[in-house]
């Protein structure tokens, strides 16, 4: 796990031994390609930060600011160590997801999501959560984009308030970028 290009190209980043799945490297690339400039001014919300990994590498491109959010005590403070090896700024919120996003405010250009593949047992999936969360496109800029990776074959949720500009699968991950309906 390092991070890719920018300021803190090339560093190793710690990831916690149990509890987090991190983002490959060649996922972390194609998503970073696909936003190109958009990531420079960025204020960032990294949800399911896991080691920190997307806004560590969109802060390491020019971006202005990112909160990590991770209810992992062990991964946030890997997030917090990732962030002094990258020389970066950061704030780590240690809460669940879900208790951010209700008492949250933005507005936010880019929120990466980065949920658990697997719901707890008889409860939805966090694509179909995050996807139906009233708030996420409340927190967006105007222009803003939602990140959100899950298992490729895990169908879409109907989704009221997405319009899904581009979606592609990288070997065990695939990657939503939605855009508010307007």
């Amino acid at each position: 796990m390092r991070v890719i290009a920018g300021t803190a190209g090339g560093l190793q980043l710690k990831v916690p031994r149990t509890g987090v799945r991190p983002t490959m490297d060649r996922v972390k690339a194609a998503i970073f390609s696909s936003l190109g400039e958009k990531v420079i001014g960025a204020r960032v919300l990294d949800l399911f930060a896991g080691t920190g990994g997307l806004g560590i590498e969109a802060m390491s491109r020019g971006a202005a600011s990112a909160v990590f959010v991770e209810s992992n005590r062990n991964a946030a403070r890997a997030i917090e160590r990732n962030l002094a090896i990258a020389g970066v700024d950061g704030r780590v919120r240690v809460r669940n997801a879900f208790d951010y996003l209700n008492h949250a405010t933005g507005p936010f250009d880019i929120i990466f999501a980065d949920p658990p593949y697997e719901a707890a047992p008889g409860a939805k999936a966090f694509t179909d959560l995050l996807l139906n969360h009233p708030k996420i496109p409340l927190f967006l800029a105007p222009d803003g984009l939602f990140v959100l990776e899950k298992r490729p074959g895990e169908r879409l949720p109907e989704h009221p308030h997405w319009k899904i500009v581009r979606s592609r699968r990288y070997g065990a991950t695939e990657v939503i970028f939605a855009e508010p309906q307007k």
